[in-house]
This record gives structure tokens, C-alpha cells and sequence, in this order.
């Protein structure tokens, strides 16, 4: 069974506005109302390419429970943990001349609040996936991850770990499964530019000796690289088409990944879906569908 955990999910509202003016009253053309979060993301993912999962995290307040709603409408599992006080975030998406967001903060989690999730995490089996994606709120700290994976070390789980900065170094020591960095977040970890995809494997391989199974890199319109346990290097460019909303394009390669994953433990075919998955969701208003998925597939991206 595979296990996502979003620690500070939120309602993302997308607003379409043309011509949008600072300081006046501006209408929107168009506007959508979803679930949003990294491990919420990849969750509704697998879902769409047919791959059961169980999204954990926390939520609050009324748009908590509207998040809670709308994944079970999609009849995704669920097991958030209510908050007593705070609410969940509205995060608004403006999409005009030039794409504008504001994240809210999200309700604060208390020492108590944690232990209610690590007492979930004990129902995982042998050969669970659990999915560790996105940001934290201001009140945890930043070794939350790894807290987690310490906890969980003698559980015999695979942890795949979508995170940046000190979230991310501080679990390598934990051997990830996966971790899937973007080129930018390694350009801010080892403060070096990336200009193609060979310098990325050769980051994603220090990542690897610092402790990390797998290292998947995303690099956008430029493709991605993977650097598995057993050796090998895998390389791709991006299939062709326009992008019409890189939003959770990453954690969409991330669902790909552990979907193609699943299929039969080849690596290889695991970075296919997940380049796949990822150009599947950048090319739609939504998050990747499994036709699109399967149709970029079938055109036979080289990966080498």
C-alpha cells in the first residue's frame, strides 16, 4: 500500500484574470476550486493512473473539511487528522499576463498533533511506500522528515521523500528510497549552476553517497535524470508539447515513478511513467489523466 503524507495541505483557488490591474477591481474569466498539497497531489495522481493510496497529513477548520470532501468525491482513501483549532489554507493561484501566488500559513501542529501521526504510521506494513512531500508549517521543525524516518527505521518501508533544503539533507543519512529533487533545488543544496542533464546526474550522484537510494531529478522543458541503487543512469528529454500548468508537474512524476514502479521493480521503466506522468500533468489544466499518460508513453521517449 502506498501512504502520502501532506503536513500542510490547502485549497488552491486557480483565478483566471485578463488584464489584471493593481489597484482596481478586477473580474476573473475563469476560476477552479481543488485540493492541493505535494503528498495530495501525488495521491490524485495514482488515483487517475488507477493505483490505490491513503493520504495522511493534517487538516482544520471548514477548509479542512472541504479538503477531506473533495478527495473523497474522488473516491480517494483518507486519513487526515483534525486539528482543534486553526484552518487549512486557501491558496490562491492568479493566472494573468504574469502568474501571481499566495500561499497562506496553514494552522499550527503541536507536539501532541505529531504523536497522533506517528501513532497512524504504526498500522504500516513490511513493503509499504510511504510518500513524505512538501513544505512544513512554521511551528514544526525542520527535522520533521527525519524524525519520522528514525521513528520508522526498522519498519522495512520504502520512504520516498519530496522535500528541499534541510528537509531533504537531513534524511539522506536514512537511505530514502527516493528523493526528487528539482535542478533548481540542487543548484540552491551545492550552490553550482545546472545547465544540462549530465551536471545533474553528477549532483544527483553525491546525493546518492550522502545516503539516497534513488535520486530522480526533474529539470522542466529539459527532461530528467535518475540514479538508481543498482547502478545504472537514465537520462530523457522532456516529451514534446505545451505547458499549460507546471503546477505539481513534480509530484505527478513522483505518483508516475512509483506507478511505473509497481509494474514490474524495473527502474527504467519506473522513469519512463514518471518523465511521462510529469509532461502529462504540465501539458493539462489538471493533473495527468492515465490516456495522456499512456499516449506520451507509447511515443517511445528515448530514455538512455
Amino acid at each position: 500500500m502506498i501512504y502520502t503524507v501532506t503536513f500542510n495541505p490547502s485549497l488552491d483557488y486557480v483565478l483566471t484574470v485578463k488584464d489584471f490591474t493593481v489597484g482596481v477591481v478586477n473580474r476573473t474569466s475563469h476560476e477552479r476550486l481543488f485540493p492541493g498539497g505535494k503528498g495530495i497531489n501525488v495521491s490524485m495522481v495514482l488515483k487517475n493512473l488507477g493505483c490505490e493510496s491513503t493520504a495522511l497529513g493534517y487538516v482544520a477548520g471548514f477548509t479542512g473539511k472541504e479538503i477531506v470532501r473533495l478527495l473523497n468525491e474522488k473516491e480517494i482513501h483518507t486519513d487526515f487528522i483534525a486539528l482543534e483549532e486553526g484552518m487549512s489554507r486557501i491558496n490562491v493561484k492568479l493566472k494573468a499576463e504574469k502568474e501571481t501566488e499566495i500561499n497562506a500559513t496553514g494552522p499550527c501542529i503541536t507536539e501532541k498533533d505529531t504523536d497522533r501521526l506517528y501513532k497512524k504510521l504504526n498500522k504500516l506494513n513490511p513493503g509499504d511506500i510511504l510518500v513524505l512531500a512538501g513544505s512544513i508549517p512554521g511551528s514544526m521543525p525542520d527535522s520533521i522528515y527525519s524524525d519520522i524516518m528514525e521513528y520508522l527505521k526498522d519498519r522495512q518501508l520504502q520512504i520516498v521523500v519530496d522535500a528541499t533544503g534541510e528537509l531533504l539533507m537531513k534524511v539522506l543519512s536514512y537511505h530514502p528510497f527516493l528523493i526528487k529533487p528539482n535542478h533548481h533545488e540542487l543548484e540552491e543544496i551545492f550552490g553550482k549552476k545546472i545547465t544540462n542533464r549530465q551536471e545533474a546526474v553528477q549532483y544527483a550522484k553525491i546525493l546518492q553517497e550522502k545516503g539516497a537510494k534513488n535520486v530522480l531529478v526533474s529539470m522542466a522543458g529539459e527532461g530528467a535524470v535518475l540514479v538508481t541503487e543498482t547502478g545504472e543512469e537514465y537520462q530523457a528529454k522532456a516529451p514534446a508539447g505545451q505547458v499549460i500548468n507546471s503546477v505539481g508537474a513534480g509530484d505527478s512524476m513522483v505518483a508516475g515513478f512509483l506507478y511505473g514502479y509497481s509494474k514490474n521493480k524495473d527502474y527504467k521503466e519506473a522513469f519512463r511513467y514518471g518523465l511521462c506522468t510529469g509532461s502529462a500533468s504540465a501539458f493539462s489544466e489538471e493533473l495527468a489523466q492515465k490516456r495522456d499518460v499512456e499516449a506520451l508513453v507509447k511515443e517511445s521517449v528515448k530514455v538512455r
